[in-house]
């Protein structure tokens, strides 16, 4: 795939890392000794070893399958089809990393930082993402089903076809971000910010969005069969007429659906 066929947020050029630095090669010795390093750091509570870096280092396929990597640096690292499955990447800095097609599954990311970060494709089911910060980051056709992301940032994220089915997206910011085709079955999102993001033919059937800010929120075509939108902040009348409603669809008060 070309860079210019490749998916861009909404917010595209708000991070430019067109020019990323050398990719750095390390001998498996040396990343075994680093990962070593980082262990007795957090072992020790910061008294010996020391933080394990791996910025913009080439790591494409390697396995860290229920490693602890908390705090760990892995900005602009390329990552692809790598195995976080079930690892420990709490305030990880994986900021313009490329993880395109990984595995993470079960790993706790909670106040990780990911901005700008390609993580198209990858898989991230019932992964902890609480509070992490990842604008403009690309994660068209990503599966996050039963992900965990409150409070997290997404502001300008491409989220073009993922699977956010059953996630917890209370108060995340998703403001301009981009959801089209995207399936939030059963997620709830109440109190978040979707001002102005891109929900054209989302399925949202069954989603709790009480309390979350749509204004200019783009609804053409989504469906909102069995949704709670009940004291949602600007929503319109225009928005819903553009949608899908049934009889179970729950607007606030003064707006009605269609069967």
């Amino acid at each position: 795939m070309s860079e210019t066929e490749r998916p861009q947020s909404p917010f595209a050029g708000k991070f430019d890392f067109s020019a990323r630095p050398p990719v750095r090669t390390l001998s498996p010795d040396e990343i075994e000794r680093q990962l070593a390093a980082h262990r007795l750091y957090l072992e020790t509570e910061w008294r010996q070893g020391h933080r394990a870096n791996f910025a913009s280092a080439d790591l494409t396929g390697r396995v860290f399958s229920g490693l602890n990597l908390r705090g760990i640096k892995m900005d602009r690292t390329l990552l692809r089809g790598a195995d976080f499955t079930r690892a420990g990447l709490q305030r990880a800095n994986l900021i313009g990393a490329i993880l395109e097609e990984a595995r993470l599954d079960d790993a706790d990311l909670s106040g990780a930082r990911l901005g700008g970060a390609n993580l198209v494709s990858a898989r991230l089911e019932n992964a902890c993402l609480a509070k992490v910060e990842m604008e403009f980051a690309l994660l068209a056709k990503a599966v996050l089903r039963g992900a965990g992301l409150r409070g997290a940032d997404m502001s300008g994220v491409l989220l073009d076809d993922a699977v956010l089915s059953q996630a917890d997206l209370r108060e995340a910011n998703l403001r301009g971000a981009g959801l089209r085709g995207a399936r939030l079955d059963e997620a709830d999102l109440r109190d978040a910010r979707l001002g102005g993001a891109f929900l054209a033919a989302a399925s949202l059937r069954a989603a709790d969005l009480r309390g979350a800010y749509l204004r200019l929120a783009k609804l053409d075509g989504a469906d909102l069969s069995d949704a709670d939108l009940r004291a949602t902040d600007g929503l319109t009348q225009t928005q819903i007429d553009r949608a899908h409603c049934n009889g179970r669809t729950r607007l606030p008060e003064g707006l009605k659906g269609e069967s």
